[in-house]
Formats: structure tokens, sequence, C-alpha cells
């Protein structure tokens, strides 16, 4: 199995400093696995975008794409569940 590689949008960048360090010692373990595992179990491929997955952290969710082809997640979104999708 090969090791995907992370990055991460800006915006998702932005999201992740503005977050209590309690909040982000419990996402970075979850958002390093994906590198190994991509598709953990109970994530979800978002309907209505062919490209985004997302997976739960307590009250909060990572929403990001996988390019298999190049091995790489982007995360795009780390945030409440209640401002998840909007």
């Amino acid at each position: 199995m090969s090791k995907y590689s992370i990055t991460f949008a800006r915006s998702a960048r932005k999201e992740i400093e503005a977050l209590d360090g309690k909040v982000v010692n419990g996402i970075f373990p979850k958002i390093e696995n994906l590198s190994i595992e991509p598709r953990p179990a109970g994530c979800r491929k978002l309907t209505g975008n062919k490209h985004l997955w997302r997976i739960r952290v307590v009250d909060y969710r990572i929403v990001y794409t996988i390019d298999d082809s190049s091995n790489l997640v982007d995360i795009i979104a780390v945030r409440d569940r209640k401002e998840a999708y909007k």
C-alpha cells in the first residue's frame, strides 16, 4: 500500500488555526491517518460532488478530495458539523 501526501487548502489551514488547541489535537491524528488510508471506516462520499469525501471527528467534519493517480489527499475544509456543508 502506497502512502498518500496530504495538502491543505488555504481556507482549511485558516479554519484549523482558528480552532481550540484541544480540538486540533483530536483532529490531526485523523488527518495523518488519511495518508495511510484515505477511505477509512466511517468516511462518506458527499452527494452532489463526485470528488468530495468527509470524515467525522466528534462535532467536526473534515472534507477532502482524493487523487489516487498522484497519491494525494487535499483537505478542503475542517468545520463544525453545523457549518460543514454550507
